[in-house]
Order: C-alpha cells, then structure tokens, then sequence
C-alpha cells in the first residue's frame, strides 16, 4: 500500500538564512501582537520564528494551495499553538483578509514577484500597521552606489528569463514606494550572501 506525499516542503534557502534573519527580527519585533507574514512558500520560516519567540502569533499566507499545505504541515508537526491556519493571500487583492496587525514580514517576495506586487505590499501594509510598526523585508537588492555581487547580477538575469516581470529591484525605488505610502526606512542591515534586511515604519 503505497502512502500519499507528504504535504512538507523544504527550502535549503530557508534553512541558511533563517538564523540570521531571527536575530535581526528579535531586535525589532514588539513583544506580543499578531505577526502577519506575506508569502510565506514552505512554512519553515513562519515555524521556526514561531518556536522562537512563543509570546507573539503568528499569521502565515501564501497565494499557493501546495505551500499554505506545507505551512499547516509544519505547524502540526512542531505541534505549534501559536500559529494560525495559513491565509489564502495574494497581495493583489486587496484589502487583505486580516487585521489587528503588529507587524508584516515578507521574505524573498520582492524579486519573485512583478513590480505591482511591491507597491500593494507597500500600501496595504501602511493601512495595516499600527504607528511605528514593522514592515520587514528581505532579499537581494540592486543599491545605487554599491556595486552588486557577481552572484546577485546572475540571479536578476536567471529570474528576468524566468519571467520579465522579475528581477532584483533597487532599493533606494522600494524605499520611494515605501515613503509614498506612508511607511519611512528604519534601517538597513547587510545579510549573509549579498542579501539585505530592510526594516521599514508606520509613520
């Protein structure tokens, strides 16, 4: 009798960067309230984030059928109470189907994604947010005056063959966009592998 596929996906991605994206998040994340994360692919992140600060919960979404499938895998398989039922959630659609927000995460969205995609995720967020809240960000990004990786420039011409609408955007335009909607750049932290944690807030 053969078994069904298990629903658990796995990013190795997720499993590098996870660590380093913790330590940052712990610095800047209140201390209770709801932790809305956008796209959240296999669940690995929303977990393990989940396991390590127990006092906040937490609300994945994904667009995908099989991803919001993985997150509710992992979330009963490290037998989590504090993570929600995965949202059906494309940042389109607006508005989104939460509230009640204290921060919003999203991690490698911003390149896999058309343009559109960045300036919903910037103006639901802003309507969101409580004053001083968190949008975070993570990826790679193209910066004005610092010249990108050979690494980041393969990328950005991988996922532009992938789908033109892709591609590695330039933050100093994210932050314009951020801005414009009322969410003003905190801070920027350099990541392991030419990535970059851009932390913006409700003004």
């Amino acid at each position: 009798m053969s078994h069904p596929p298990s629903p658990l996906q796995s990013a190795p991605a997720a499993l590098r960067n996870r660590e380093p994206i913790l330590e940052v998040l712990r610095a800047a994340l209140p201390n209770h309230g709801l932790v809305l994360e956008i796209a959240s692919g296999t669940g690995e992140h929303v977990t393990y984030f989940a396991e390590a600060m127990p006092d906040l919960e937490w609300q994945p979404s994904d667009p995908q059928a099989d991803a919001r499938a993985s997150i509710a895998a992992w979330t009963e398989a490290k037998a989590l109470t504090n993570v929600r039922a995965p949202l059906e959630l494309d940042v389109h659609h607006r508005p989104w189907p939460v509230d009640d927000v204290a921060a919003i995460l999203c991690i490698n969205m911003v390149h896999i994604s058309p343009w559109s995609a960045t300036e919903a995720l910037m103006a639901e967020s802003a309507g969101l947010l409580p004053t001083g809240g968190l949008l975070y960000l993570y990826g790679p990004y193209v910066q004005a005056d610092v010249s990108s990786a050979q690494s980041n420039i393969a990328f950005d011409a991988s996922l532009r063959q992938r789908n033109p609408d892709w591609g590695l955007r330039n933050l100093e335009v994210v932050i314009g966009v951020a801005a414009a909607s009322g969410l003003m750049l905190d801070k920027v932290v350099e990541m392991p592998a030419n990535n970059l944690s851009v932390l913006f807030r409700r003004k």
